[in-house]
């Protein structure tokens, strides 16, 4: 499924978030959006996803505008995971949350071959030891990993992942993001990250958007985007660029002036 983004404008009541954000995300792919803090990558990921309505703009879907489909097919084309759970007291499972990806799908209640997508999510995550216990008596990173299950268990066209390893020691990263791009590959889907990790970025990426101050800086194939000068004008800091095994590694020497 293609994502087309034109002239998209958003504000927090009279601070601009958003600034004439135009860009187009291909179907198969995995593009990552990368900036500092407040550069509205968050902000972007909620618009696509109709959580948040634009100021100015227009999202369009398979070039049909996304203010014309209604939030039940919204929610059965696109998975969100959010940077993290919000707290609450309620008693429910991590079975139970994972199960909710398949809200969209259920008329009337939940049937066997939905309960066998939300295993079938839950052991592709290594977290089936979990399916039991309260959600939100979980570590942030198992919370995290949980949220991974159900926009999966939710057979989504278009995932879209808010900072989904910020939470996550280095294996479960490594993991959450190789299970991204095999997803990709063998469903075919549409993958847009927002992550701060650059090293990441860079190796599991087919595309960055580099951000600042709610513009696009730069947009492109991943090695064109992550370079030296480019993450220099934008974070304000020295780096140094190595490449091994045709992946850049970025290594940060130190502020800027």
């Amino acid at each position: 499924m293609n994502i087309t983004v034109q002239g998209l404008t958003f504000s927090y009541h009279s601070t601009p978030t958003l600034n004439n954000v135009s860009m187009q995300i291909q179907e198969a792919e995995v593009l990552g959006m990368v900036g500092p803090n407040g550069s509205g990558k968050s902000t972007l990921l909620k618009c696509i996803n109709k959580i948040l309505e634009p100021k100015q703009g227009k999202i369009l879907l398979n070039q049909q505008p996304i203010t014309k489909i209604s939030r039940i097919e919204i929610a059965k084309t696109m998975g969100y995971v959010p940077q993290s759970a919000i707290n609450n007291n309620e008693n429910i499972s991590v079975f139970e949350m994972v199960l909710m990806g398949r809200r969209p799908h259920i008329t009337w209640q939940s049937s066997e071959k939905d309960e066998e997508k939300v295993w079938k999510a839950l052991t592709t995550l290594s977290i089936e030891k979990l399916a039991m216990r309260n959600f939100y008596e979980l570590s942030g990173g198992e919370q995290q990993r949980v949220l991974v299950a159900r926009s999966i268990a939710q057979e989504a066209k278009v995932l879209l992942l808010d900072e989904p390893t910020s939470n996550l020691d280095i294996r479960h990263q490594l993991e959450v993001m190789d299970l991204t791009r095999k997803i990709v590959l063998t469903k075919k889907l549409t993958v847009v990250i927002a992550i701060h990790d650059l090293n990441l970025a860079a190796r599991f990426c087919d595309k960055v958007i580099m951000m600042k101050d709610g513009k696009i800086f730069v947009i492109g194939e991943t090695k064109s985007v992550l370079t030296a000068d480019n993450i220099s004008k934008v974070y304000g800091v020295e780096v140094e660029i190595n490449c091994c095994k045709n992946t850049v590694h970025i290594i940060p020497i130190a502020p800027l002036n």
